[in-house]
């Protein structure tokens, strides 16, 4: 099963926002083989932008962040079609138009999870599911989906920070 990670997930493992959402993002990171997760190229390009605004972090060190996020796991491009469809979404279920092309470019690339706490949990469109994996009845899910055998390998490359 591939699984997309919204900006959000990323900007928590770099260390901004409270210290729960950090500690689980990188935990959940920690725990997901890297061959199933996909980072949408806009997922990027927003965490360049939280990184350099919201943490006011210098822009070579936010570029080398973002550089090591893509060096660790698939990176999807936007694509017309991909947009067709965010604007589709967009128009259809009322979904912020960046946030939309993150989930038409997890779709094209057959994810079937995108984690994401921006938008509606359980909400399902063309196979691809959002799930919140800050909520409280994420926990019991991730048990049964990430089980032994799907734990990280000691060889798989963490984004330094």
């Amino acid at each position: 099963m591939r699984i997309a990670l919204d900006t959000n997930i990323l900007a928590y493992a770099e260390g901004i926002g409270d210290e729960a959402r950090c500690s689980k993002a990188i935990h959940l990171i920690e725990q997901l083989p890297s061959e199933v997760i996909l980072v949408p190229a806009q997922t990027l390009g927003e965490l360049f932008r939280v990184l350099t605004g919201k943490a006011g972090r210098d822009a070579k060190l936010s570029r080398e962040a973002v550089i090591s996020w893509a060096d660790s796991f698939e990176v999807a491009q936007s694509s017309w079609d991909s947009f067709q469809a965010a604007m589709d979404l967009s128009v259809d279920h009322k979904i912020q138009i960046w946030d939309a092309l993150i989930m038409a470019v997890a779709a094209e690339n057959k994810c079937r999870l995108l984690l994401s706490e921006d938008l509606q949990p359980g909400f399902i469109w063309r196979g691809i599911t959002v799930v919140n994996p800050f909520d409280s009845s994420f926990s019991s899910f991730s048990i049964g989906l990430f089980g032994k055998t799907h734990r990280i390998s000691s060889k798989t490359k963490r984004p330094a920070k």
